[in-house]
């Protein structure tokens, strides 16, 4: 019986073509630091050989694990899913591999975070919009790894966010333009006992527009709620049952606003003719419902930040560690200027 072939191996490779393993690892994954012609020579000696690139050797070549880990609260929320997506789009084709872990609850990130000193196989971590401890900071950096937020801001460690602050003063100045004078804010709280630092952002916008306006800014009218859709259907009858009602509403998201809309469908009110309704996020169903919003680049965050990871691992830096993405107003049919 004829015996199998041995495989070749990276070395192997490397002998044949007289250069270093390292130099055929960044031939075949197209890192830097390899002359065009090196280039194509070995990766045309591979070809002639059949030469498959094992992970494992590669990774081990460069000196590392060729691993980012994504941490997210959600895999399945649009926001986080979109964030997601465009980290994983950005990533793509390079020769890194993405690892996912969803911590959805306290008991969760604490675990995570307490286990922190065991994932030290990855290369790099991007955190997605989660609320980080004093303590939980600290164990980041005992990882000696790097570390971006996607769609927030951690320190000094490179970041890529929206300026939540104007996004805020974006919503309420288009009420403000439209005529209105007497605004609510339906904020949020949210589901961790940490403290988002998005909500009160958005409230110092919403706050800024008005007072440039020369309008009050008054307390019945800033109503917190629990984040999301059910928290807009309690938060808007709390608004509706003021002895003298808004005409118009900023909330904190578009979830929010959807279960408002829910709420101003129900008991009779018109919407745009007697309140008009401005949301922040431009949810893909912003546009089913008709909601003006502020629109964020949502999935182009995720893309920036899994690039900042990929640039920071192969270059050691970047020019521009910290990134705020523009937002801009969309306007649609649920804003309009206040009742006669």
């Amino acid at each position: 019986m004829a015996k199998r072939p041995t495989a070749l191996n990276m070395a192997d490779l490397a002998s044949r073509a007289g250069v270093s393993i390292a130099t055929v690892s960044r031939a075949l994954s197209g890192a830097p630091g390899v002359s065009s012609q090196t280039r194509q020579r070995i990766k045309d000696l591979a070809q002639d050989l059949s030469y498959t690139v094992s992970p494992d050797a590669a990774r081990l070549a460069r000196g590392s694990n060729g691993r980012i880990a994504v941490v997210t609260p959600d895999v399945a929320h649009w926001f986080y899913a979109a964030m997601l997506g465009g980290i994983v789009t950005a990533l793509h084709g390079t020769d890194l591999d993405v690892l996912l872990y969803e911590v959805k609850d306290e008991r969760e990130r604490r675990r995570f975070f307490e286990d922190l000193p065991a994932r030290r196989q990855v290369d790099a971590l991007i955190l997605v919009a989660l609320p980080i401890s004093d303590d939980e900071r600290r164990r980041l950096d005992l990882m000696d790894v790097t570390v971006v937020m996607a769609g927030g801001v951690l320190g000094e460690h490179p970041h890529v966010r929206i300026d939540d602050v104007t996004a805020g003063r974006q919503a309420a100045t288009q009420l403000v333009r439209a005529g209105h004078r007497r605004i609510a804010m339906l904020n949020s709280s949210g589901t961790w006992s940490l403290e988002y630092a998005a909500p009160s952002a958005r409230l110092q916008g919403f706050t800024q527009a008005l007072e440039a306006a020369g309008l009050e800014v008054h307390p019945e009218l800033i109503v917190h709620r629990r984040w999301g859709s059910h928290g807009g259907v309690e938060g808007m009858s709390d608004l509706l049952s003021l002895p003298e009602p808004p005409t118009a509403v900023v909330t904190f998201s578009d979830e929010v606003a959807f279960g408002a809309l829910r709420t101003l469908r129900r008991a009779g009110v018109a919407v745009p003719h007697t309140l008009s309704v401005v949301g922040i996020d431009d949810h893909h169903l912003a546009d089913m419902f008709d909601l003006t919003t502020v629109h964020q680049p949502v999935a182009q965050q995720g893309a920036e930040a899994g690039r900042l990871a990929q640039q920071i691992l192969q270059q050691g830096d970047v020019s521009t560690p910290h990134i705020t993405l523009p937002t801009h107003l969309v306007a649609r049919g649920t804003s309009g200027p206040p009742p006669q």
